[in-house]
């Protein structure tokens, strides 16, 4: 089997990880004349169209969010990932609570698989290098490896979720193997924060993604109530512990999350 113009002058691989790669378009050249002029300045201003593409070798396999996949050539086959029904009911819990789809197929065999082209960013992570593991912001997962473990990780408190601006649960990756995650900035964009025995305290929900050990809570600014009105900032997102914390310049919103989503 070869694949022609996958790679050329107008779309080229930018990184690569394990059998992971992200193709980025420099421009978007499928337009017509009614949408050509947004698309020049939107190339203009680095939103680019990209692809996910994996190399399936035959020994590792691949599971990745449901309706992604748009091609794959060679002897490549999707699996529903199901293992049974307590697997089954396992995977429908964690897409309840979690933006997530609740059963991610699984592909497995020799060949090229590409995902559906996306205007979000697309992160490569080695979930090894995480520790424990890294819980993820709702909406982020896009594919992993087979080897990567997932699992439903709880708020400390009811408080965290509510007062947070966040939901009771998050997905978390562990294990070994290579995770794609979706990102509405770019990682250039990205600060990472290593803590050690240490803390952190963000006004907003802006961490994208964390170490599985670090502990979250939601506290006041100040130590006092009247000294938390004063200084206008009021709850703060609180990270505690030793691990690693990677911040957006800005926090997310829904309509930017639709807007890159075509």
């Amino acid at each position: 089997m070869r694949v022609n113009n996958l790679e050329n002058t107008n779309r080229h691989f930018t990184k690569r990880m394990g059998n992971f790669s992200v193709l980025e378009y420099d421009k978007d050249l499928s337009v017509n004349f009614l949408n050509a002029e947004s698309e020049y300045f939107s190339s203009k201003m680095g939103v680019h169209r990209r692809q996910l593409v994996i190399d399936m070798n035959g020994s590792n396999t691949a599971v990745v969010q449901a309706g992604a996949m748009q091609w794959m050539a060679g002897n490549v086959v999707a699996t529903s990932g199901v293992k049974g029904v307590g697997d089954f009911l396992g995977k429908a819990l964690r897409g309840a609570v979690t933006k997530e789809s609740a059963v991610k197929p699984e592909y497995k065999g020799s060949g090229i698989l590409v995902l559906e082209p996306t205007y979000k960013h697309i992160l490569l992570v080695d979930v090894e290098q995480w520790g424990s593991g890294i819980t993820i912001e709702d909406g982020m997962f896009y594919a992993c490896d087979g080897t990567v473990r997932q699992s439903l990780v709880s708020r400390r408190s009811l408080s965290s979720a509510a007062l947070g601006n966040e939901g009771l649960f998050n997905l978390s990756l562990s294990g070994h193997g290579i995770a794609a995650l979706e990102s509405n900035v770019p990682e250039d964009e990205l600060i990472t924060i290593e803590l050690n025995n240490d803390e952190i305290r963000i006004d907003g929900d802006m961490a994208v993604c964390w170490s599985s050990s670090l502990q979250f809570t939601v506290e006041m600014s100040t130590r006092s109530i009247v000294g938390s009105a004063v200084s206008g900032e009021g709850l703060v997102n609180v990270y505690r512990g030793t691990g690693r914390v990677m911040i957006s310049p800005v926090a997310r919103t829904d309509s930017w999350s639709a807007a890159t989503s075509k």
